[in-house]
Parts: C-alpha cells; structure tokens; sequence
C-alpha cells in the first residue's frame, strides 16, 4: 500500500467532508466515484473543458 503524505490544509478539508464514523478510505472512494461518475476520468480529465 502506497504512502500518502497530506498538507494540514487538506487534512482539514477532508474532515470537513468525513460524515461521523466515515474512514479516509471511504471518503476518498466516494470522491473517486463522483469524479469517474461525471466522466471526469484521470485518463481524459484535461481533454475538455
């Protein structure tokens, strides 16, 4: 498993969006699936505006 290193900001942000016992996993998933779910992939993101 990977090892990510986060800024205090962003920490902040995400905790800001975690809903009670919410791990980071979960949160970060979920965003993935929003993302990929308005075709904004990784592979295409910058594609279109």
């Amino acid at each position: 498993m990977p090892t990510v290193e986060l800024r205090e900001e962003t920490i902040e942000r995400l905790n800001g969006l975690r809903e009670e016992d919410e791990t980071y996993d979960e949160l970060v998933t979920e965003l993935i699936n929003i993302y990929e779910a308005e075709e904004l992939t990784l592979f295409h993101g910058g594609d279109e505006l």
